[in-house]
């Protein structure tokens, strides 16, 4: 089954999969849980998902465990799987007043690592993502997966390009921080209130048209030719940025 469904060209809901991607779409309230598939008996999480089941009656389909493995995509359900509204994504920019620590997620390919990333953000205490719809992994079932459900709980903004991003970011007044493998020691840099900071993709890094649009910092390393994965190095940046800047 396909992980969204259209009718007259407008998407009505999308699959999500796994306890905590249910259990924090159920806690969020932003989105709808139209149904849920498990199996009978219930796996033991069930009652993880009761505790926090809406006053709106949700209906239940009971199916075979493979059923649930062709409907997810994957293996790696728990044996649970959710027909939701679609996500919604955040219509207008941010405010620097209200949200002053934005990641931006540039290009990232990897669903998995875009979920990870969103998942650091949020317990970074991050105000807010953008992500990119050009050449980028969407924020799909295995993203939210990634996410543990919790890019449920955050703001995500979805920018055309990396230059139409950079372009609201500077109008906006943010001080824009690009991660790259040439810039000022991201461990002795002193960070702006209001900022954002860009991760680049996996293999590329941040795109090229950005490269100086922003300070470029790095993540000192043993060697320079094996580099951090994308998520990996976002979440000790981030860690970095929110300590540095008192955001935990």
């Amino acid at each position: 089954m396909k992980n969204t469904k259209e009718t007259k060209n407008k998407t009505v809901g999308e699959l999500i999969y796994g306890i905590h991607p249910i259990i924090e779409c159920l806690k969020a309230k932003r989105r709808k849980v139209i149904s849920i598939y498990t199996t009978k008996p219930e796996p033991k999480a069930w009652d993880q998902i009761q505790a926090v089941w809406p006053k709106y009656q949700v209906p239940i389909q009971y199916v075979n465990r493979d059923v649930l493995t062709r409907m997810a995509g994957t293996t790696d359900h728990q044996g649970f799987v959710a027909w939701v509204q679609t996500f919604g994504f955040r219509k207008q920019f941010f405010d620097p007043k209200k949200s002053p620590f934005l990641i931006m997620l540039d290009g990232i390919q990897d669903p998995r690592n875009v979920g990870a990333i969103i998942r650091s953000a949020y317990c970074t205490n991050a105000d807010g993502v953008i992500m990119i719809k050009k050449d980028s992994a969407p924020l799909n079932s295995a993203a939210i997966k990634a996410s543990a459900g919790l890019a449920e709980h955050i703001e995500i903004y979805l920018s055309p390009s990396p230059q139409a991003a950079m372009i609201e970011l500077k109008k906006a007044g943010y001080t824009v921080y690009l991660a790259t493998f040439q810039g000022e020691n991201a461990a002795a840099c002193t960070f702006k209130e209001t900022l954002c900071l860009v991760i680049g993709s996996e293999g590329m890094g941040v795109s090229r048209e950005i490269l100086k649009d922003g300070i470029n910092i790095t993540l000192p390393q043993k060697n320079k030719e094996i580099s951090y994965n994308a998520s990996v190095a976002a979440g000790i940046l981030m860690f970095l940025v929110a300590t540095k800047a008192k955001k935990i």
